[in-house]
């Protein structure tokens, strides 16, 4: 049976995408926009031993297969290949092993970008312990901070931007998204802010800069914070700002005013969750608020992750997703009054939109400062991850949370408007 024979029955011989193999066979219309290359037998064995989204994942990351076209339309044509389903996992591998080039008894071992589990585990049996979250947060964001400058520009914020029109930059929506998240906790000179898992400081350095007040920032990545510290010198905020290399459970300072959590909540595991909530709330001053800002599950009754995951195995071991309504709960739960609930879904396709395109235009400068392998894992992740949130498989979502003060007061208008004025 040849490679395409396996494709037509999987895929149909109708299927949008093209196909062409190493052993010289074919299938597909031939005016399809994209088309995979199946360039070596490894790939084919990467197929059967994890038939689905990781087989395919570790045969691209590695060179073995290759998609000709846009990442991102490759991705939704396959997606929509639905009679894929239809056909049993037994059925697969009877057809895979008919190729004839398949050995399943000599496994291939997947490519180096991938978090092996053992490595995990050499820092602790239980997840989200401290020093497995280290490792865990240190295989996504210890990558290069060039390679990140080319993929997020010059905000270096790497979470959901909020756009304030249609064809807003990039960079308007990522200070468009600090300055909503400063507005919702109210923030005004004198005040402390403590910004938990805070990337390369964009949002330290915004309520420092725009709002004049006392910003610290911790994050598990050396790199980030490095990059943070150099940068708050260099543009003068070192008076005000202050990034540190630190869990956010071992910050000594209390009594701060307001609290901003920016895609941390992902890091954290559901059965941490409420310890999570209640030490944010220990850190804040009656009447201080919680802005909790995270990439969120859209229905309640899913797991919290996939251990065998693409977005495990490569992206964010250890990383859980909760529903909205979870985390309200958790919120409440831990002492919380939640004020304002707000779902930015669409604001994370446009966001991952602009990403991706800044990774194709500097591809070139990409491969030569990471290797192919691991820009090929961006390029994969964040497309997938566009298409996710265009179909509603994941959200954003940011929470508001206040610390009662004296008598229930909460510190709120009754009609408090929190968009920053675009001057439309």
């Amino acid at each position: 049976m040849r490679l395409a024979d396996v494709f037509e029955q999987v895929a149909g011989s109708e299927a949008p995408v093209r196909f062409r193999a190493y052993d010289g066979s074919s299938a597909g219309r031939p005016d399809a926009e994209i088309t995979m290359v199946v360039r070596t037998p490894v790939a084919v064995n990467y197929l059967a031993q994890a038939p689905g989204a990781l087989g395919l994942a570790r045969a691209y990351v590695s060179g073995h297969l290759d998609l000709e076209g846009d990442m991102y339309t490759a991705l939704a044509s396959m997606w929509d290949m639905a009679s894929s389903d239809e056909i049993p996992l037994s059925q697969r591998l009877k057809m895979l092993r008919a190729v004839g080039w398949v050995k399943l008894v000599n496994r291939v071992p997947p490519p180096p970008q991938e978090m092996r589990r053992t490595r995990l585990l050499g820092r602790g049996l239980r997840r989200h312990t401290k020093g497995r979250d280290a490792e865990a947060i240190s295989h996504h964001y210890d990558v290069s901070n060039a390679f990140y400058e080319m993929v997020l520009g010059p905000s270096m914020a790497y979470t959901c931007a909020a756009y304030p029109a249609e064809d807003a930059t990039l960079e308007q929506a990522q200070f468009h998204k600090h300055d909503l998240v400063a507005r919702k906790l109210g923030l005004t000179e004198g005040m402390r802010l403590l910004d938990v898992g805070c990337g390369w400081g964009g949002m330290v350095m915004h309520a420092a800069e725009h709002y004049g007040v006392r910003a610290i920032g911790v994050t598990l990545s050396k790199q980030q914070a490095e990059w943070a510290q150099k940068t708050i010198a260099e543009r003068g905020l070192g008076e005000l700002a202050e990034v540190r290399h630190l869990d956010y459970r071992d910050v000594p300072e209390g009594n701060f005013d307001a609290v901003s959590s920016i895609g941390l909540t992902e890091h954290i595991g559901k059965a941490n969750l409420p310890a999570y909530f209640s030490s944010l709330y220990a850190k804040l001053r009656p009447g201080g608020r919680l802005l909790n800002h995270c990439i969120t599950r859209a229905r309640d009754d899913e797991p919290s992750m996939n251990a065998d995951g693409v977005i495990n195995r490569y992206v964010f071991p250890d990383g859980e997703l909760e529903a909205p309504g979870y985390l309200v709960s958790r919120m409440t739960d831990a002492g919380f009054e939640v004020r304002h609930l707000e779902n930015l879904r669409e604001h994370y396709a446009k966001t991952l939109t602009h990403w991706c395109a800044n990774l194709d235009e500097r591809w070139d400068d990409a491969v030569a400062e990471v290797g192919r392998g691991t820009a090929r894992v961006w390029r994969l992740y964040m497309a997938g991850s566009r298409l996710g949130f265009e179909r509603n498989v994941v959200q954003l979502h940011q929470i508001l949370g206040v610390k009662l003060g004296e008598r229930a007061a909460s510190g709120f208008e009754l009609r408090p408007r929190f968009e920053p004025d675009t001057g439309g």
